[in-house]
């Protein structure tokens, strides 16, 4: 079944003699990544955030509220979205492993877009990058899918001495850690991103083009110009609210390794002011991202661009009695922001279908008129686009592989399925735990009705197992992982 499934997509492998035309009524794509974005935005009922342009972006297009990663960490998911195939399509589990490893042959969705004629550039991160480490470089990138590539470097690479890090033992790409910066937008490296991908639109206005932007903030180090934390008091801000026992029915692979410890052990002023710094780099972001939608209206390409925007995954900000970061099968984990806005779509608005992220791809090229190639995992979500409360019947895979360490004697592979109304999840197909949620009475995670589960929990499992089984392997990978880049 692999094999053909290879065999179909190396069939549209990018031809170095093709010089294909694309039609002048063709749609450009503005594909908006962020990093480490929860869903901390006012389109998401968060009550915190200040995201006005995001806010106007969903408005105007449709705000997919539960849509679901396919694996929580940047280099699987980033991948994942951008061939259409599942982590257990693509062999890609780790912060190492490229996905052309394992399909050499793959049609990413840039190049199905150059393949229809477009001009295909990247400002930023689309694919996994080390940050900060690896900001102005080309990352982990993959060369066929661009014709151009822009890596701006900006004084936050400089000024990185000043950064305060609440864990001092660990690198700042991993510890909460921030700086509240001086200057001005343009000087930060997600400022000149917006700069140059608007510079690019400019450039490109006349002919068709698939323009992926990626700002690398809110990914640790939190580094925002000082105005956009003085949107955010500290004494306006609280912590998650979870009851004293919420762990003691979670299983122990459910936490991950990067953060065993609740709150890494900080105390509550220093959790708040991480916080602070957090969404800082949202309003940052979102401040950018007006910037974009902005350019858009000025050079009069609004009505011909079909802008999408995504998070790579989500992020936890000290639920479930103190977990932060990535790398969870929690809702606050795989459940990801996306909003798509097309200019021929028919319906607006908050959408709370269950979609996946390997539904963007076929999506984008149903939206455009243009080839796909055979066997993505996903499937278009235009008439969702055009109907928010369409017929569906979706449900949503994510997954995520633990090392072996003083916690886990071996690797373990975590898989779950969300419903509309559950969440089913297993670790090492059961042997390492099992969680059940009903989102209809407890939307927060906070009773795993798998524990000491009743006839009635037992049927849901039964229903759901053979489902989450059928799209993702609890299995130990056979391929390279390196259990340090988990």
């Amino acid at each position: 079944m692999l094999a053909t499934l290879f065999l179909c997509i190396a069939i549209h492998a990018t031809s170095a003699n093709a010089e294909p035309q694309a039609k002048p009524s063709q749609p450009n794509v503005l594909f908006i990544a962020v990093d480490d974005l929860a869903s901390t935005l006012g389109c998401y009922g968060d009550v915190v955030a200040k995201t006005p342009n995001i806010d106007r972006l969903a408005a105007m297009g449709t705000c997919f509220r539960r849509a679901y990663n396919q694996l929580p960490l940047c280099n699987p998911t980033r991948a994942s979205v951008m061939t259409g195939l599942r982590p257990d399509q693509i062999k890609v589990y780790d912060l190492d492993r490229h996905f052309r490893d394992e399909v050499p042959n793959v049609v990413t969705l840039s190049q199905a877009f150059q393949q229809a004629g477009y001009f295909a550039a990247r400002v930023g991160k689309i694919y996994h990058y080390n940050v900060p480490a690896s900001i102005g470089t080309d990352g982990f990138d993959d060369p066929p899918s661009w014709n151009q590539t822009v890596n701006p470097k900006g004084r936050d690479k400089d000024e990185e001495h000043l950064i305060f890090n609440a864990e001092p033992h660990r690198k700042i790409s991993g510890a909460l850690s921030w700086f509240a910066a001086d200057g001005e937008d343009k000087e930060q490296t997600d400022g000149m991103i917006a700069t140059e991908a608007i510079r690019i639109m400019r450039e490109k206005k006349d002919e068709p083009f698939f323009l992926g932007v990626g700002f690398f903030r809110p990914h640790t180090p939190y580094v925002a110009p000082k105005k956009y934390f003085d949107m955010y008091p500290l004494e306006s801000l609280r912590l998650p609210y979870a009851p004293a026992g919420d762990r003691e029915d979670i299983p122990t692979a459910a936490f991950a390794h990067n953060c065993p410890v609740p709150n890494y052990g900080l105390d509550e002023p220093t959790l708040l002011k991480a916080t602070q710094a957090y969404y800082a780099c949202v309003s940052f972001v979102d401040a950018q991202v007006g910037r974009l939608l902005a350019a858009l209206e000025d050079l009069e390409l609004a009505d011909n661009t079909i802008v999408v925007f995504w998070s790579d995954h989500g992020y936890h900000l000290g639920e479930h009695n103190g977990v932060w970061q990535k790398r969870t099968l929690f809702e606050e984990g795989a459940q990801s922001p996306l909003i798509i806005r097309d200019p021929s779509q028919t319906g607006h608005g908050s959408c709370n279908r269950i979609v996946e992220f390997v539904d963007i791809y076929p999506t984008l090229t149903d939206l455009a008129g243009i080839e796909s190639p055979s066997g993505l995992a996903g499937r278009s979500l235009k008439p969702l686009l055009n109907d928010p409360v369409a017929q569906w019947n979706g449900t949503a895979i994510t997954q995520v592989l633990r090392p072996a360490d003083d916690r886990l004697p071996e690797q373990v592979m975590g898989c779950s399925i969300r419903t509309h109304r559950y969440r089913y999840t297993e670790w090492a197909e059961g042997r390492h735990g099992v969680e059940l949620y009903d989102h209809q009475s407890d939307p927060n995670e906070f009773e795993n009705l798998a524990e000491d589960s009743d006839e009635r929990a037992l049927a849901v499992i039964r229903r759901l197992r053979p489902l989450l089984r059928a799209k993702a392997s609890g299995e130990i990978p056979t391929v390279p992982v390196n259990p340090a880049r988990l």
